[in-house]
């Protein structure tokens, strides 16, 4: 395929034959890597630590689109029943492994990621050499490089045969896997009502119960698709702790939309009960990867998590496959340098790392769930973003920081919806 493609962001992708590794600068540079993995990646999935799972095994995959090359892990060798010491295949063989009736899907879906930067979720069955069929769910993304181009393709695939056997005979020939309208439709509608009950407001300013010296003002919307797809699962948190700390939190759902409404009602709850029980941001992350991992639906997950303390203005925050924070200081923007994560699902006892970083007085600081800038061909989104450092500067308040990002990004054609929150550091 063309390496020319061009896509929204770039994110890390998994390593060579191991677990699926994060590429803390992808935001930033854009620049994919096909072997580096970050300290405690590895050690952190045991071998056969997913074979306990509900869902059974999970595999990864890296296709390269500058040098041809495909890498993938070793559970996902055992998934599609070939052996180790082969070549993985490149994207263009890999039609060669799916059923016959769901190739159409595949290409589709692939395009679809390559072409216009849609994340790619669904589901299509493989035939393993020994005539077995499994039916593998799929999600990944496109991979930038610091021309803003597509340079690879990374996702994860899980063996949700087990979870689907209920409702179809696995290894039938007929049509392409592709979700039932009507429970589409139902699940769309429980995304819908579980983000109104358990979410904050859209919009308008976000009241704290205490307020004091280094306080936050906040504010927060939600931006729906400019496509008419159906609400999908974006959510954001603002909790003020015990401590007097503040908990501040975005990120994204994707997945069969029952399994989102399901995942989203079960991790919002679980992300207030650990943080209000003082649990760090690294450690919470790694807990609801866990939650995830032990979902009976295929969910996959992308969250940046922020734990604010007043008294020394000092923030310490962690990320799971989500864009890092931007931090806006005078009228200049940057984004902050992102520790060690990798996506909620994507692998078992996965460890996520922790930075610190202490803020000042009038310091603006901008969280987003990834599609909140639409395709820009060549310029990464973190570009954009920090260019309205001068606009956001100004800013008299927060509402109008969230207004300013509204209105400059909001003509362009967003493929998904996304949410932005935007806190302020206060006297």
């Amino acid at each position: 395929m063309p390496p020319s493609l061009s896509a929204d962001r770039p994110v890390g992708g998994p390593s060579r034959h191991g677990a699926v590794e994060a590429h803390p600068g992808g935001p930033r540079d854009g620049s994919p890597s096909m072997t580096a993995e970050p300290p405690g990646t590895a050690a952190a999935t045991p071998p056969g630590a997913r074979s306990s799972t509900l869902l059974g095994r999970v595999g990864s995959a890296e296709w390269n689109l500058l040098t041809d090359e495909a890498s993938w892990s070793e559970e996902l060798y055992e998934m599609l029943g070939r052996d180790p010491a082969s070549p993985a295949l490149t994207l263009d063989e890999l039609p060669s492994l799916v059923h016959e009736a769901d190739r159409p899907l595949l290409t589709a879906m692939v395009t679809d990621c390559l072409v216009d930067g849609r994340p790619i979720d669904g589901e299509f069955r493989t035939v393993r050499p020994d005539g077995g069929i499994r039916t593998l769910h799929m999600m990944g993304e496109p991979v930038l490089d610091a021309d803003g181009s597509t340079a690879s393709m990374w996702a994860v695939l899980r063996d949700v045969g087990a979870v689907r056997r209920s409702r179809r005979t696995v290894g039938e020939t007929h049509g392409p896997l592709e979700p039932h309208r009507p429970r589409a439709r139902t699940g769309q509608r429980l995304v819908t009502e579980v983000r109104q009950t358990v979410l904050p407001p859209w919009r308008g300013p976000l009241r704290l119960p205490r307020q004091g010296p280094g306080s936050l003002d906040l504010a927060a919307r939600s931006l729906p698709s400019s496509t008419g797809a159906a609400p999908g699962g974006t959510w954001y948190e603002a909790l003020e702790l015990p401590d007097g700390d503040t908990l501040l939190s975005v990120g994204r759902l994707a997945g069969d939309p029952v399994g989102v409404a399901s995942g989203l009602a079960t991790l919002i709850g679980a992300l207030r009960g650990m943080a209000l029980a003082g649990t760090a941001p690294g450690q919470l992350l790694g807990l609801l990867d866990q939650v995830l991992d032990a979902s009976l639906q295929p969910v996959l997950g992308s969250a940046v998590c922020c734990r604010y303390r007043p008294a020394t203005r000092t923030l310490s925050w962690a990320q799971a496959g989500q864009p890092a924070p931007l931090l806006y200081r005078g009228r200049t923007g940057r984004a902050l340098s992102a520790p060690d994560g990798m996506p909620l699902g994507a692998a078992a006892s996965a460890a996520y790392g922790q930075a610190e970083v202490t803020l000042r007085e009038g310091d603006v600081l901008l969280l987003h769930t990834d599609g909140l800038v639409p395709a820009h061909r060549g310029t990464p989104a973190d570009r954009l973003l920090t260019g309205l450092g001068p606009r956001l500067g100004g800013a008299r308040t927060v509402q109008d920081c969230v207004r300013t990002v509204v209105e400059e990004f909001d003509e362009g054609e967003r493929t998904d919806d996304a949410c932005l929150l935007v806190a302020q550091v206060v006297s």
